[in-house]
C-alpha cells in the first residue's frame, strides 16, 4: 500500500473494506491521476451508492479547505470481479486522492483501514457495521479509523481511531484521529425489566416455558385474547443464560450491519424479535439487494416469537424449516453465496379459532366447524414438527389481580432453566454417542425411561394413537423434565408431565 509509480503518474493505495451479509470483506482503494479531462471515475462494479461518492467528494474536499486536483482521476476498487455497495468508501477514496496529490501526508496511511461516509461540509459520517470492520481489521493486523458511533463496540485486540473531519488531516494521520471514546456505563442499561412476577395466574404456562428453555424447544402458546400470550413471551428472555461470548459477538455483528440498537446486547440482554405476519420470506430468513440478514439472524442467540402464527403465509413460515435444524441460513444468488447464523429459541401464540374464543370459559365461540377446522389446518405441517411444547393460556381470575396475587419469578424460573441445561451437559457429555435428545429421530432408549415410564408411554401411546415422532417428542419433553429435576432415569410422572405440554395434533395418528 501507499505510493507506487505507474506510466509516469503516482498511484496511491488505501485499505478500505465493505459490508457482503454479515462480514466485511477487503476492498483496496488505488488512485491514479493523469493529464486529460478533469473528473473522477470509479471502477471495480461499484453500485450507485459508491458511484455517488464522486458528487459528495468534491463537496467535502472543497469545503475542509483542500483543492480538487484538475486531473483524470481513476478509482479502482480492488478486487474488481467483487460488487462494491455503501457508502464507506467515501473516506478511503478521499484519503486515497489527497495523499495522491500531496495535500496530506502519506505516513502510517498504509497501516490503517478507512470507513466512513462523507458530508458535504467535509464531516465524516458512521456507517453500518463498526462491529464487522473492526473484526476485519484485527484480522489483518490494522488500526481502524472511522468516525465516532453514536454506541461505540470495542474489540479486543483492535486500535480504533475516530476522525470527525477531513480538515485535520493536514497535520498527518496519527494527529488527525482520535481514541474511540466508550460510552457511559448508564447509557448501555436497558429500558425496562421485565420480570415474571408480573404475570398472575399462569403457572402452568410458566413451568412449561422453564421446560422450554431448559431444552432449547420450541413452543406455541394457544389463547383467547387477552389471556396474557404476549406477556410471557417477552420475558422469556430473562429466564434463559447468560448469552456466551461468541453468540453475543456474532449477534452484535448482524445487528451492527443492520443499523439496530445494540445497548441491550453490549448490557448482556438476549435478542427478543417479534416480527408482524405481514413480513416478506425475505425479511423473515434474509435477502434483498444488497444481501441483508432476516429477522431470524437479528434473533440470533435470543427469541423469535412469531405472534398470530396462523395469520403468517405458509411460505414464509416453511422457510424456517431447515435453519432452524441448520442453525444458521444460506442464501444463494448470482454473485455468490451468503451465510448467516440463526441459532434461537421459537415461541409462537396463536388464537384457538378465527374469533379466538373456543374452549374460553366465559366467551362462546361463534365459529363454524368448517372455518374452525381450516383455522386448525394452519397451525400444521412440517413447521409444526419443529414445535414440542403446546400450552393452553387461559385468562387469569380477575380477583387474583386485584389481589396481587405473585408467582414463580424470573429468577427462580432462570435456576432452574440453569440446573437443566447444565445437568443435561454433564449427562451429554458422559453419553455423548446416544443423548442428543434435540434430533429430531432416535430411539427410545436414548432417553432413559425407567420400566414404569416406558409402560406408561406405550398406554399413552396406544391410548391417544400416537405416531412414531409425536412419541419421540414426547419423551423429549419428558427428558427435559428430567433434567430439570436432575434425574438420571425418566420416571412415569415425567412422562405425565410431559403429556400435558404435547400438541392436541398429536393424538391423530
Amino acid at each position: 500500500m501507499g505510493q507506487r509509480a505507474m506510466s509516469g503518474y503516482g498511484v496511491f493505495a488505501v485499505h478500505a473494506a465493505c459490508v457482503r451479509g454479515v462480514e466485511a470483506v477487503p476492498v483496496t482503494v488505488e488512485v491514479s491521476m493523469a493529464d486529460g479531462l478533469p473528473g473522477i471515475a470509479i471502477v471495480g462494479m461499484a453500485d450507485s451508492s459508491v458511484l455517488e461518492a464522486r458528487g459528495r467528494i468534491r463537496c467535502a474536499l472543497r469545503s475542509a479547505g483542500y483543492s480538487v486536483p484538475r486531473k483524470s482521476i481513476t478509482v479502482n476498487l480492488a478486487p474488481g470481479d467483487m460488487r462494491k455497495t455503501g457508502s464507506g468508501l467515501d473516506l478511503p477514496i478521499a484519503v486515497a486522492i489527497l495523499a495522491a496529490s500531496h495535500q496530506i501526508p502519506a505516513r502510517g496511511i498504509d497501516r490503517c483501514l478507512f470507513v466512513g461516509e462523507l458530508a458535504l461540509d467535509g464531516s465524516v459520517c458512521p456507517v453500518r457495521g463498526e462491529v464487522a470492520y473492526q473484526m476485519l481489521a484485527r484480522e489483518r493486523g490494522l488500526a481502524l479509523v472511522s468516525p465516532q458511533a453514536d454506541t461505540h463496540v470495542h474489540i479486543e485486540g483492535i486500535e480504533h481511531g475516530c476522525l470527525a473531519h477531513l480538515g485535520p488531516l493536514r497535520a498527518g494521520i496519527d494527529e488527525a484521529v482520535s481514541a474511540a471514546r466508550q460510552p457511559p456505563e448508564s447509557s448501555t442499561a436497558p429500558d425496562e425489566t421485565l420480570d415474571f412476577s408480573d404475570v398472575v395466574g399462569q403457572e402452568v404456562a410458566k413451568r412449561g416455558m422453564v421446560i422450554a428453555a431448559a431444552g432449547e424447544l420450541g413452543l406455541l402458546m394457544v389463547g383467547s385474547p387477552g389471556s396474557g400470550k404476549t406477556m410471557l413471551a417477552r420475558r422469556m428472555t430473562s429466564i434463559l443464560p447468560a448469552i456466551d461470548e461468541r453468540a453475543r459477538r456474532e449477534a452484535l455483528c448482524i445487528h451492527s450491519v443492520c443499523g439496530e440498537d445494540l445497548r441491550g446486547l453490549l448490557a448482556g440482554t438476549r435478542p427478543f424479535r417479534s416480527p408482524h405476519h405481514s413480513i416478506s420470506a425475505a425479511g423473515l430468513v434474509g435477502g434483498g439487494r444488497p444481501v441483508r440478514p432476516g429477522e431470524i439472524s437479528l434473533a440470533h442467540g435470543g427469541v423469535l416469537f412469531l405472534d398470530e402464527l396462523s395469520e403468517f403465509p405458509s411460505n414464509v413460515l416453511q422457510t424456517l424449516r431447515q435453519p432452524m435444524e441448520a442453525g444458521s441460513v444460506r442464501i444463494v444468488r448470482v454473485e455468490g453465496a451468503y451465510t448467516f447464523p440463526a441459532r434461537f429459541q421459537l415461541l409462537a401464540a396463536s388464537n384457538p379459532c378465527p374469533c379466538g374464543y373456543l374452549g374460553d370459559r366465559e366467551v362462546p365461540c361463534t365459529c363454524a366447524p368448517s372455518a374452525i377446522q381450516r383455522y386448525r389446518a394452519k397451525l400444521a405441517g412440517p413447521l409444526a414438527d419443529r414445535i414440542d411444547i403446546s400450552i393452553d393460556v387461559f385468562r387469569p381470575d380477575p380477583e387474583a389481580i386485584v389481589r396481587g396475587a405473585q408467582g414463580m419469578g424470573s429468577a427462580e424460573m432462570r435456576a432452574l432453566v440453569e440446573a437443566g441445561r447444565a445437568y443435561r451437559r454433564s449427562r451429554e457429555s458422559a453419553h455423548a454417542a446416544c443423548h442428543d435428545i434435540r434430533g429430531t429421530d432416535g430411539a427410545i432408549a436414548a432417553f432413559d425411561l425407567d420400566e414404569d415410564a416406558g409402560e406408561t408411554l406405550v398406554a399413552l401411546a396406544r391410548g391417544s394413537h400416537l405416531t412414531g415422532r409425536a412419541m419421540i417428542r414426547l419423551c423429549r419433553i419428558a427428558r427435559t423434565i428430567a433434567d430439570i429435576a436432575q434425574e438420571a432415569l425418566v420416571r412415569r410422572d415425567h412422562i405425565l408431565e410431559a403429556s400435558m405440554f404435547r400438541r392436541s395434533s398429536d393424538d391423530e395418528a
